[in-house]
């Protein structure tokens, strides 16, 4: 089985300004990398509605998996929730299974305060918001507060808080989606290339795309490598014995070309 496309959406103004530097991207990369599975893309969005609500009806739309991540509290400056319903043309509603996991959470903090629970206090009807969900939500359990994240189809919503977030999207991972695991797993065959052009070889990159279907040439330049010094890392990655076939035609096509090759490597994915 091949996996549908992990995409990730991370929400918020604090990390397009700088007050916050993204956590998300690089856990997440690792979380699937972990599993055999790759992100195929992610998109930052701050603080607005529209951009928001546009970012999410593609999302829905695309039949990919995505994790979204911000934006789901009860503040004036959370928007993804009313975003998501306003995406789907869906109402949004209290949704009964998180209303119990809040208030459950609400009665742990009182009694951790010594102080009663009171359920219709001003502050603890507010906090109910965050239970408020686009209509047919699932819930997504939050080991660290109680306080769950929400899912629709295969676009699964969590708190901006890093301690929050992963461990729910291990948990999808690692549950919902742990049939998948393996399946997105890609194999990297790469050589150095000293004094050539990526321009001049790119007919041959070409060439080994054409005829090696489900296989991706990359080409990573370098002009400042400390031991290596200005060189091209070009290589294929894929999946299966098409990559060493695909590889064995780049090198002899290097080769061929002229060029002069230095170490070559080979990147294969542990999957845990």
């Amino acid at each position: 089985m091949t996996a549908p496309p992990f995409g990730l959406i991370i929400v918020g103004d604090e990390i397009l300004s700088g007050k916050r530097q993204d956590k998300h991207l690089p856990r997440v990369i690792e979380m699937l990398s972990a599993r055999g599975l790759a992100l195929a893309w992610a998109r930052y969005v701050g603080d607005d509605r529209p951009r928001i609500t546009a970012a999410l009806r593609e999302a829905f739309a695309s039949g990919d998996i995505v994790f979204s991540c911000g934006g789901i509290g009860a503040t004036p400056d959370d928007h993804t929730r009313q975003c998501a319903a306003a995406a789907l043309d869906v109402p949004l509603e209290l949704h009964p299974g998180a209303k119990a996991l809040i208030q459950a959470r609400m009665q742990d903090m009182a009694r951790e305060q010594g102080q009663p629970y009171e359920p219709e206090r001003s502050d603890n009807l507010h906090r109910l918001q965050m239970g408020v969900f686009p209509r047919g939500a699932a819930l997504i359990p939050n080991p660290y507060n109680k306080i769950p994240g929400f899912s629709v189809g295969d676009v699964h919503f969590m708190p901006g808080f890093p301690v929050m977030a992963h461990p729910m999207i291990e948990g999808l991972l690692d549950g919902r989606y742990a049939h998948l695991h393996g399946s997105g797993a890609q194999t990297e065959m790469s050589v150095l290339v000293f004094g050539a052009m990526e321009a001049t070889l790119t007919p041959l990159m070409e060439r080994i795309e054409a005829g090696h279907p489900g296989i991706k040439v990359f080409s990573l330049p370098s002009v400042d490598h400390p031991v290596h010094g200005r060189h091209i890392e070009l290589g294929v990655k894929g999946q299966g014995d098409a990559v060493a076939a695909a590889y064995a035609a780049l090198r002899d096509g290097l080769v061929q070309f002229g060029a002069s090759l230095g170490p070559e490597t080979v990147r294969q994915p542990a999957i845990e």
